[in-house]
């Protein structure tokens, strides 16, 4: 079995801009990037977790994420030696697409992730800036952390 680090986006990452789909407005928040980097040189898998409510509401396409992703992922390649293995995401806001299984804290997109890659939640661990993030790692009992909490700790890896 493998061991990850799961992280939301918005507000973990990258700075939560609000609806962020334009790559000219993402701005990494210090320190996330080394952060991942430790992550990759640990032997985890990265994975990306975040509701994309942006989607249902119109402001921005799949693509566009997409887009943003590869640029995201892209910029943390060149400019950090760090990378992002996978992104799962939601889709959905219960107000325009009613409920679903997968936006936080729903552990959908977890369940999934856990899935297809076969990870050890034990050896795993969870970041986010929302209490939703940190209330759907911990369903999944998953070591379960605010990112600035764990930008200024000592983590063991």
């Amino acid at each position: 079995m493998k061991k990850a680090a799961f992280f939301d986006r918005d507000g973990t990452i990258n700075v939560n801009t609000g609806h962020l789909h334009d790559p000219k407005q993402l701005s990494f928040i210090e320190g996330v990037p080394q952060l991942i980097r430790r992550f990759n040189e640990a032997g985890y898998l990265v994975i990306v977790i975040t509701n994309q409510a942006g989607i249902a509401k119109g402001f921005y396409t799949e693509d566009d994420m997409h887009h943003l992703h590869k640029v995201l992922n892209e910029r943390l390649q060149r400019e950090y030696n760090a990378h992002i293995d996978a992104f799962y995401f939601c889709p959905h806001h219960p107000d325009f697409t009613g409920p679903c299984q997968c936006r936080k804290p729903a552990t959908g997109m977890l369940k999934r992730a856990i899935e297809d890659f076969d990870i050890d939640v034990t050896q795993s661990f969870l970041f986010g800036d929302m209490p939703h993030d940190i209330e759907c790692g911990e369903r999944m009992k998953i070591r379960s952390y605010e990112i600035q909490e764990a930008l200024h700790s000592e983590l063991s890896i």
